[in-house]
């Protein structure tokens, strides 16, 4: 996995019932963590290459991963039908 270098994560995702900016600069970042899950990575690591927090040293570091992975799932559940609205 290569490290996210595009968009600052943030600690939490700012949570809505729509699409918001953020998960607008993060749609990567979300697939990258649903595609880490498939493939049965470990947390710390995907924590480290796609969150750019060291668990070693970040006690936020799994409340991020957990809280950036949620929002992912909830774009697979909910979120991708604004997007097929809006297209």
């Amino acid at each position: 996995m290569e490290s996210n270098r595009t968009s600052h994560i943030a600690n939490q995702v700012p949570w809505a019932e729509r699409i918001t900016p953020y998960d607008e600069a993060h749609f990567v970042t979300y697939l990258r963590l649903l595609d880490a899950e498939a493939d049965g990575a470990d947390w710390q690591e995907v924590a480290r290459l796609v969150l750019g927090r060291d668990p070693d040293t970040d006690a936020a570091a799994r409340r991020c991963w957990e809280d950036h992975l949620a929002r992912a799932h909830w774009m697979t559940r909910s979120g991708y039908r604004q997007l097929l609205e809006d297209a």
